[in-house]
């Protein structure tokens, strides 16, 4: 089950101004409360967090609405961000690699395929996007297919799991579903 929040809705019932910008961090600040509110009352492990309909989003916010969030969560929910452009994505790799924190994001239509934003290294988007490509599996599928070792390629996968960036089950991993 999954719990999609468009935040273009959210931004439009939190400010008395009409605004498409995520700006200053009191804006942020109530917007992620919205959200947590809303996470709250649902049994959905997952939160899409529809940016379509987001303009600017700025330092401040990012580290609001999306660092917080993230790090408020807990340990068995997930956070995806969707429809994000290429500004919105920077701001907040910026903010959330200098918190060591990370993301699953999925661009605005057409910009290509999932991606992690924040902290992160090369091992971890290569086994990211692997797990992506081949689906489900574990180490012993994915690490031929990486040109790995089985330790290193659990690493990566262990690892994407404690981030959150993927769901992990008794040694098998998966994507986080977006759908």
């Amino acid at each position: 089950m999954i719990l999609t929040i468009r935040l273009g809705e959210v931004l439009r019932e939190t400010l008395t101004v009409r605004s498409r910008d995520l700006l200053t961090r009191p804006t942020g600040a109530a917007v992620r409360s919205s959200i947590e509110e809303a996470i709250a009352a649902t049994p959905c492990p997952t939160t899409l967090l529809d940016f379509e309909a987001v303009g600017l989003i700025d330092f401040s916010c990012a580290d609001e609405v999306v660092a917080k969030l993230l790090r408020r969560t807990e340990a068995d929910q997930y956070v995806v961000l969707l429809g994000l452009d290429d500004t919105q994505a920077e701001a907040i790799d910026h903010v959330l690699a200098r918190q060591d924190l990370a993301v699953a994001a999925l661009p605005r239509s057409g910009g290509g395929g999932c991606r992690v934003l924040g902290r992160t290294t090369p091992d971890l988007i290569q086994a990211f996007d692997a797990l992506h490509a081949l689906g489900e599996g574990n180490a012993e599928r994915l690490a031929p297919r990486l040109g790995w070792t089985l330790e290193r390629t659990a690493d990566a996968l262990h690892t994407l799991a404690l981030h959150r960036l993927v769901l992990a089950a008794a040694g098998t991993y998966a994507p986080l579903p977006l759908q």
